[in-house]
């Protein structure tokens, strides 16, 4: 996280608002044309340099995590999926999207190491305010309003499948029980969030948090972690250990 502000601060530093006296910015219009270029330029920029630091960050860390550059360029495969599958989605409170389905896929397909630093990457990436959570939405209020927690719960899920895969193997039974477990614990986790933010602000029953955040998402999500065992099953032994 450090590194990422480090990166925000120099591209913003870094950036020249040059050309402000040009003919062209006679006009209130024109001053206005040049400036939202220039804050789409600066926005650009600003998340290139943030999603240079992390991975940075992480080749440093790699001997420490015990990753091969190899490792890493499948974590950065792992969190570009996960954010392309977030952005299928269908609006709701909590909305239907493939995200679940991309992390079961990375964490089966890469192993669960790998697929909780894919993970980490992409809450990350959407903390910092690339645009790569539910909706196009970025930054850290999404990660801490009130459907957050599930967003968070996905470390917790990836935590559980790299653990049992740590300690019983990497069986396809042994993936398909840990990804069910990791799954209702960040239903638990993500339901206990919602109460806490909600209640903050206005009063809400745990019945209502269930029906409207978790029951119809249940079914969803196991034909999803059917899929993802499915593709695990076909493309598992080629990928790289």
């Amino acid at each position: 996280i450090s590194a990422c502000l480090v990166g925000s601060e120099m591209c913003i530093r870094d950036s020249s608002f040059t050309n402000l006296s040009d003919a062209s910015l006679a006009d209130g219009a024109g001053i206005v044309k040049r400036f939202s270029e220039i804050v789409d330029n600066l926005q650009r920029l600003c998340y290139r340099q943030i999603v240079n630091s992390i991975f940075i960050s992480l080749y440093n860390w790699r001997r420490i995590m015990k990753f091969s550059t190899r490792d890493l360029c499948f974590c950065a495969i792992g969190a570009a999926l996960i954010a392309v599958c977030a952005w299928i989605s269908i609006p709701a409170e909590v909305p239907f999207t493939l995200q679940t389905f991309a992390i079961f896929a990375v964490c089966g397909l890469l192993g669960g190491k790998r697929g909780t630093v894919s993970v980490l990457v992409y809450l990350l990436l959407g903390a910092v305010g690339a645009p790569v959570f539910a909706g196009f939405r970025g930054g850290f209020a999404a990660l801490i309003g009130t459907t957050g927690g599930y967003l968070v719960g996905f470390i917790l899920l990836a935590l559980i499948i790299a653990l049992a895969q740590a300690r019983w193997g990497l069986g396809q039974w042994v993936f398909v029980l840990s990804a069910a477990v990791g799954l209702l614990v960040c239903y638990a986790f993500g339901t206990a969030w919602f109460l806490i933010v909600y209640t903050r602000t206005g009063a809400i029953t745990l019945g209502v948090v269930l029906a409207k955040c978790v029951l119809p998402f249940l079914l969803p999500d196991a034909i999803k972690l059917a899929l993802a065992t499915l593709i695990r099953a076909r493309l598992y032994r080629r990928i790289p250990a």
